[in-house]
């Protein structure tokens, strides 16, 4: 079986998820739209696709079995639940949304729908990340530290909170939610957002340039995720976890664990979002939702915390969270 991909939003990174299915063996990008039409058409002539002129007929056309969402935060509409009414499967890049509630009201009509769903957070699918989940799986973690360190991205809309979110919720993302996957869920987030520099670039901004989170897991363990996006002299995006008896740090693409009886450090040589990709495409192919890390209702939980943390930065007070069972 070909699994027929279909593409909503075409931008860089929608792009270089249609060059990583050409390497996938049974996938076949068929069918592309975005609201820029002369980029839709240029991307569809690129790659043997059609272009849509509406994601509606794209749903409507019967020519796809799955979709990559790669649309800007601010720009999802109902797109996922579109696809869910008409039984396509959907990968939602990540962040999935700007507003909790209506992030989990599509999260329940496509879980109600019985489709495959998953979301952007490809990091999870690297070797050293399942090595360092396997070895964390029994051990009394004590304290977090992570950072997400680097250059401003290139789009407008990202500048603006109103339609990224900010750093942590469209970029450090990937951070938070592989801290929730190695370490369990976050229960209260206390943040200090603040811009520093990013108006003397762009004068309209209203996303913060620096912010620091500090939270506590439900565990008990505490942490700390600071972010940047004026670094531009240096790159960095790792996450440690210190216990009484082991040190594990995670800084893609390497893995370092220390205790009483080792020191080792491994380097991954994965593509992520290759193994992403095709997971997806199995996921599709054998009906079996196994074989992916991270579901939409993942990604709400990832995008839940992440949005906490800007309400928390904006009144200077902790928030608490809800959890899976208070919900």
């Amino acid at each position: 079986m070909t699994v027929r991909i279909g593409f909503i939003g075409v931008g860089g990174m929608a792009e270089h998820h249609i060059k990583t299915l050409q390497r996938i063996e049974h996938a076949e990008v068929t069918a592309v739209y975005d609201i820029n039409q002369e980029r839709s058409q240029e991307v569809a002539a690129a790659y043997g696709a059609k272009s849509f002129a509406s994601s509606g007929q794209m749903f409507d056309s019967g020519e796809i079995d799955g979709v990559f969402i790669c649309t800007p935060p601010f720009a999802r509409g109902d797109i996922e639940e579109q696809a869910a009414r008409k039984g396509i499967h959907i990968l939602s890049e990540k962040p999935v949304g700007l507003n909790v509630a209506d992030a989990r009201r599509k999260e329940q009509i496509i879980r109600e729908s019985g489709i495959i769903h998953t979301s952007g957070y490809c990091l999870r699918y690297l070797d050293t990340v399942a090595k360092a989940k396997a070895y964390l799986a029994d051990k009394k973690i004590d304290l977090i530290l992570s950072y997400r360190l680097g250059g401003l991205p290139g789009p407008r809309w990202w500048r603006m909170i109103e339609q990224s979110g900010g750093q942590l919720v469209e970029q450090s993302t990937h951070q938070m939610d592989l801290i929730r996957y190695l370490a369990g869920d976050v229960k209260e987030v206390s943040a200090i957002h603040e811009q520093r520099h990013l108006r003397n670039i762009d004068p309209e901004a209203t996303a913060y340039d620096v912010g620091t989170v500090s939270f506590v897991m439900e565990s008990g363990a505490i942490g700390n995720i600071t972010s940047s996006c004026l670094a531009n002299y240096v790159g960095r995006g790792g996450i440690e976890f210190f216990g009484h008896d082991f040190y594990v740090m995670v800084d893609i693409p390497t893995l370092r664990i220390v205790d009483d009886h080792q020191d080792i450090t491994e380097v991954s040589k994965m593509d992520f979002y290759y193994e992403q990709d095709k997971a997806f495409v199995e996921a599709i192919r054998n009906n079996d939702p196994t074989l992916l890390l991270a579901d939409f209702s993942d990604a709400v939980d990832t995008l839940e915390v992440t949005l906490a943390a800007n309400d928390s930065a904006a009144v200077r007070q902790p928030v608490v969270l809800e959890t899976g069972k208070e919900r």
